[in-house]
């Protein structure tokens, strides 16, 4: 199996008090954590990728890890989640669905069980690419007031054989959120879907 080989880390964090409205006490907390890595097999077409998907969870559950503190809230307060990779153009789309287990998974266990699937995104794209991360709540993917996304990039990544994987969370909806719909307080099932 290849060694995950990163050459950078960044965590960025947001505090949105108002969006020309009322402002809040408590702003929203919006952050990602972006780790630029080499992809094994940018170059070639490899027909057995999926063993790179093991090599990688311990990746996604330190940067779940450090995406929370970086918050600075407990676990049961992040509300939002989404996950998403960037392929540098030496590299494929299908070596970016490689961070779908990985991401998703170490964030559901990070953040106690969330129940609702990760969003997620991909593309292949050169160096200074930016990528809308989609966000929805983490037990249920239908609250609106979640519906969100996260504009992430770096000037100088992903090199031809690198790619970047992404994890986003936030601690609440949107600033202002008034398009209506389930309310968080009010979701029920187990499936995460309702």
């Amino acid at each position: 199996m290849p060694d995950v080989i990163i050459r950078k880390m960044v965590t960025s964090i947001e505090e949105i008090f108002h969006e020309g409205g009322p402002r809040t006490n408590t702003p929203l907390k919006r952050g990602y954590v972006m780790a630029v890595i080499q992809n094994p097999y940018a170059g070639s077409y490899v027909e057995e990728i999926q063993p790179f998907m093991e090599d990688l969870k311990p990746l996604g559950l330190e940067m779940a890890q450090k995406l929370l503190a970086a918050l600075g809230v407990e676990a049961k307060q992040v509300e939002g989640y989404g996950k998403g990779s960037i392929v540098g153009t030496g590299g494929e789309l299908e070596h970016g669905a490689l961070w779908h287990a990985p991401g998703g998974y170490a964030m559901r266990d990070v953040l106690g069980g969330a129940k609702a699937i990760v969003p997620s995104t991909k593309k292949v794209g050169a160096a200074g690419v930016r990528l809308d991360v989609p966000v929805t709540h983490v037990d249920a993917s239908y609250v609106r007031s979640h519906f969100d996304s996260i504009e992430v990039g770096l000037n100088d990544s992903p090199r031809a054989n690198e790619m970047a994987v992404i994890l986003v969370m936030t601690t609440g909806a949107r600033v202002h959120n008034r398009a209506g719909g389930l309310d968080a307080q009010d979701i029920k099932g187990e499936d995460g879907l309702r």
